[in-house]
């Protein structure tokens, strides 16, 4: 479990093919101080496990359904990623929770200068925006983002100064894959409502919702 508030930026310092996986070795920064082989980090919000420890340089293996769905498969030498180590139990939550179990890609449409900060906007598949609500949460490229509108296939973010700073959001231009993950509270929600386990009715019958005659 992650909280999205990144701790620092990564580099990529080689990628190999692992069969129909990959093996990424990352300089990891200060996280090399506080992590050992076993541990999991976030890398562009997707939880991956330190199988090897090489100085300062953290190697991690990606399996098929990671690079199928996530934007790792795209990251080549030199390319910086954002990284997170695993939340501890009685560790401050900052942000949300964050799981590090990317549902999908998305994509950098546009980005608005506001002064300071940015307004940007990501497409993005609709079952995922169908998740998603204004001020609520979302997770971009492991990120934790307050959410500002949200459309049929779209949202927007308002990143300030720090995140610009101390994220890849700050130099991810418009076409640039992002990785998502939608609030793990609003999936159950959803899955809740779109399964057919609550309906109106039901909620009306468990005195969640009034009915037309209780509506005096």
């Amino acid at each position: 479990m992650f909280t999205g508030l990144v701790e620092a930026m990564g580099t990529v310092c080689d990628v190999q093919s692992d069969g129909a996986g990959r093996q990424l070795t990352v300089a990891i920064g200060s996280l090399s101080l506080e992590t050992v082989v076993g541990d999991s980090v976030a890398i562009n919000g997707a939880c991956l496990t330190i199988v090897e420890r090489i100085g300062d340089r953290g190697r991690f293996q990606a399996v098929p359904e990671t690079l199928r769905r996530t934007n790792l498969g795209e990251l080549v030498p030199g390319d910086r990623v954002n990284l997170e180590q695993a939340l501890r139990l009685g560790d401050r939550l900052g942000g949300h929770l964050v799981q590090g179990h990317v549902d999908g890609l998305g994509r950098v449409a546009e980005r608005i200068c506001q002064g300071t900060w940015e307004l940007v906007w990501f497409d993005c598949p609709a079952e995922l925006a169908a998740q998603m609500v204004p001020k609520g949460s979302v997770a971009v490229d492991g990120v934790s983002l307050t959410l500002v509108d949200v459309a049929a296939d779209r949202f927007s973010v308002a990143l300030i100064p720090h995140t610009l700073a101390s994220t890849t959001l700050g130099f991810k231009q418009p076409g640039t894959s992002v990785n998502l993950e939608t609030d793990l509270l609003g999936k159950y929600v959803w899955k809740c409502l779109h399964g057919g386990s609550v309906t109106l009715q039901t909620l009306r019958e468990t005195g969640f919702v009034r009915g037309p005659e209780q509506s005096n």
